[in-house]
């Protein structure tokens, strides 16, 4: 990784005793260094460790042997420092999708790589992961976080956190806490009761950092209980630190931080990003006038060298890890995880009684493959979880590619985007930075037609004060004949121009859209059309006058080319797709949610999938009885016809290589092997928490422990498919169940005619309960494997916390003894065997 990472010598492997904590030579050594450093530090330096120089970095201190901390976006993959496709990074499948596949030890294989990718990139500390919960499901931002369950959470999030650790690269475990909607993210005050608060929403941050030790925490926007989370001494002093012993840096979400004394008595470490913040000289001025202890400060600095010591950043201590792990294949684990991600939900029998899935791939056998996301697959969520990876194989790219040749077709059938969005597929631009003489001071290529630069991310010799205008410019390549609609986004004065004509000239001012993203950065605007060729290249201009930005607190330039391909009638689309379909002996249908539907900054006003889809699937199902439903969505959406079809198949936001891995699912290389991370409402009407907007500034989390699985059993409610729940390709029989102490242990064997994988999960029931707690829940889990007719045991050993809950009279945990039945299970509710156990 270069220079900040330096490799430490061997140092055998000695422990002892500190403050109930093993401590090795190493991390004795790496305590000493940062003392070192720390008596060398007048107290303005102190301060500005603390603030960010830039957008993405700590400031070195070249004096005690301090280098720049890099910081990186990371959830899936690692973009680096800057927006731009020119430094490619591998894209994983969404988080969600990785807590689907119900297996730690292949979340820690994720996060070695990521490890590999930030240390390629020069990067420190990987802001990942979301660990927030599935509170409801209109969440906008569920497929960035892992699942509604406490524990599932807190057991895919130890696994990422300690694999990216297992590289040397820090994790920075995110939003502490309650950040669990979009909406008013960064004022609401989310009311959460004290027992709520621990039984669930803290409980996956207390597992990673007890089972982890992570080396960060990001503190979120919202307020919890009146206090905002960057100022919340009790939550992080009291709890996360003095009762869980976490000893790493708390870093503020980006802009979060509001008051410089209340933020560092609040046990914030650092202010991101720079460089303005509420720290460096205004924390100096603050210590001088005392209003805040210099101790106060010094252990923030602390934290921050200690942070340093353990990435190798700091001279003469120790890295935490001396060697990374081998190498990882990152496109064969992108597209292994994914498929180990995929849900199977439905999978019925079809002619000759055989099961939909896998496909039918005799010789001759002919498959439809229909939807715009078949072509264009949607592979990330979008937000801060973007990234630019070198390819991406959609549906259509991995089918072509497995499938003979003239066995498959296409069509798009129904497209889930009627919307303006930057510029992309055919597309090849740049961008160029000029000065007002017109002379160009720097150019750089775009992913899209997105600008977004913020901070120092500017291609090189431009700057904010020299930049006149920016030009995005390249060309375009139709994919349709017809009318093609072009838009802008972005606050400013516009010049477009196609084939060399100049279409519109103009500005864009701020509107007064609701959507705070919309009213800062402007709402997608068309601005006008032209009738293109399809495969004839045409050049494309968008020119943007730079404002000035030296007011703002964090200089950006953000503004975008839109694009919207032909129109065609959705009637007749559709009509095509079912004769496709009715010549076919296989339809396969992807249906998708789109970035106007579900990402970083909203929550969802429905489940509803975009556009005509639904009527599309009808339509196809109706002439084909071997229709198979692929659904590509991070969360839920609702699925009003999964009765009238063959096989529903969950991919979530797959990664760079899910048409490879939809490939290899369909056509029974591997089988799927998710289960649901949350569960699936038939409709909206059916979720137990809807709320998501705050009242007055409130959200008041009223529905207290009682969320997903626990929710709907508490209620009485089917969903369409349950918590846990997930198809494989073959039958398990589970036959035993022996309850040991804290240990069950399960046996069960594979009676169908392929070797296949099961998520053996384990929910306790009291027999009786005075404690007020749901009528079930999830204690814990152990996926297995084994082949046509073998015999396997799952061992799990059920936690303490699982026969506790938080007593808010006393401010503790309180056992609950008794009798409680263990339930070995396929999913929630579908329980196989049955012991009682007294505690």
């Amino acid at each position: 990784m270069g220079a900040p990472h330096r490799t430490a010598p061997h140092r055998p492997p000695h422990t002892h005793r500190r403050g109930g904590t093993a401590v090795t030579d190493a991390d004795q050594a790496r305590e000493d260094a940062v003392e070192a450093a720390l008596d060398k530090l007048d107290l303005d330096t102190k301060t500005r460790l603390l603030a960010g120089q830039d957008m993405w970095s700590l400031p070195a201190v070249p004096e005690i042997g301090l280098a720049s901390l890099v910081m990186s976006d990371g959830p899936i993959g690692v973009r680096g420092v800057r927006w731009t496709a020119d430094d490619p990074s591998i894209a994983l499948p969404s988080p969600t999708a990785l807590a689907a596949s119900w297996d730690p030890a292949l979340a820690r294989r994720a996060g070695r790589l990521l490890a590999q990718e930030a240390r390629r990139k020069g990067v420190h500390v990987l802001l990942a992961p979301t660990v927030n919960l599935h509170r409801s499901p209109l969440g906008g931002r569920h497929f960035e976080c892992y699942s509604e369950d406490p524990y599932l959470t807190g057991a895919i999030g130890t696994g990422y956190v300690s694999g990216v650790q297992d590289g040397g690269v820090a994790t920075t475990v995110k939003h502490f806490v309650g950040n669990d909607a979009e909406t008013d993210r960064f004022t609401v005050d989310n009311v959460i009761a004290p027992r709520t608060l621990r039984e669930l929403y803290l409980a996956p941050f207390e597992a990673i950092v007890k089972n982890a030790r992570p080396w960060g925490i990001m503190t979120a926007y919202n307020q919890v209980n009146g206090t905002s989370m960057t100022e919340h001494r009790h939550l992080v002093n009291d709890v996360l630190r003095a009762e869980w012993g976490f000893d790493g840096y708390n870093v503020s979400d980006w802009m979060a931080a509001r008051s410089t004394a209340g933020a560092l008595l609040g046990g914030l470490d650092v202010a991101m990003p720079g460089p303005r913040t509420v720290y460096g000289s205004a924390l100096a001025e603050a210590v001088r006038a005392g209003e805040v202890p210099r101790e106060a400060v010094d252990g923030a600095v602390r934290n921050v060298l200690r942070l340093a010591a353990r990435v190798g950043a700091l001279e003469g201590a120790p890295a935490a890890v001396a060697e990374p792990p081998a190498a990882i294949d990152g496109e064969a684990l992108a597209r292994e995880i994914a498929a180990r991600g995929f849900v199977l939900v439905r999978n019925e029998p079809v002619s000759g009684g055989r099961r939909a899935l896998p496909l039918d791939t005799s010789p001759g056998r002919t498959v439809a493959l229909i939807g715009a996301a078949a072509r264009d697959a949607r592979v990330l969520g979008g937000g801060s979880a973007t990234v630019f990876p070198e390819r991406v194989v959609s549906p259509l790219d991995g089918l072509r590619a497995a499938l003979p040749a003239g066995s498959l077709t296409f069509g798009v059938g129904a497209d889930p985007s009627e919307e303006l969005v930057p510029a992309d597929k055919g597309f090849e631009l740049r961008a160029i930075c000029r000065d007002a003489s017109g002379a160009v001071l720097g150019e750089g290529s775009l992913p899209s037609g997105q600008v977004q630069w913020i901070g120092e991310d500017l291609p090189a010799g431009a700057t904010y004060e020299t930049m006149a205008s920016i030009e995005v410019t390249g060309t375009f390549v139709p994919r349709e004949s017809g009318e093609h609609a072009f838009g802008t986004r972005g606050l400013g004065v516009f010049s477009l121009a196609v084939d060399g004509r100049t279409l519109w000239e103009g500005v864009q001012r701020m509107g007064e859209e609701a959507d705070p993203f919309e009213a800062f950065f402007g709402a997608p605007s068309e601005r006008a059309r032209t009738t293109l060729t399809e495969g004839r290249p045409v050049e494309v201009s968008l020119t943007f006058q730079v404002p000035d930005v030296s007011a703002l607190p964090l200089k950006a330039i953000m503004f975008s080319l839109l694009h919207l391909g032909p129109r065609r009638d959705a009637d007749e689309l559709i009509a095509e797709a079912v004769e496709a379909a009715r010549a076919a002996d296989t339809a396969v249908v992807v249906v998708a949610t789109t970035e106007r539907v579900e990402s970083e900054g909203f929550d969802r006003k429905d489940l509803r999938l975009p556009g005509r889809q639904d009527d599309l699937v009808r339509a196809v199902a109706a002439v084909n009885p071997n229709t198979v439903v692929v659904v590509n969505a991070g969360s839920p959406v609702e699925l009003p016809w999964r009765e009238d079809v063959a096989a529903v198949l969950l991919t979530w936001f797959p990664g760079q290589e899910g048409g490879a891995a939809l490939a290899d699912v369909l056509l029974g290389v591997t089988e799927p092997g998710g289960r649901l991370p949350t569960t699936w409402p038939a409709a909206l009407a059916d979720a137990p928490v809807t709320e998501v907007v705050p009242a007055e500034g409130r959200l008041e989390y009223r529905e207290g422990l009682l969320i997903g699985h626990r929710a709907y059993e508490a209620q009485g409610v089917v969903p369409a498919y349950p918590f846990g729940h997930g198809l494989g390709y073959t039958e398990w029989a589970y036959e035993a169940l022996e309850v040991t102490g804290s240990v069950a242990r399960v046996r069960l064997t594979n009676t169908g005619a392929r070797p296949g994988r099961e998520v053996v999960q384990v929910y306790l029931a009291p027999l009786a309960d005075d404690a007020e707690r749901p009528a079930s829940w999830l204690a814990g889990f152990a996926p297995v494997a084994a082949g046509p007719g073998e015999s396997v045991e799952a061992e799990i050993t059920l936690p303490d916390r699982a026969f506790e809950v938080w007593d808010e009279t006393a401010g503790s945990w309180r056992r609950i003894g008794g009798g409680y039945e263990v339930r070995a299970s396929h999913a929630h509710g579908d329980t196989r065997l049955a012991a009682t156990l007294y505690v």
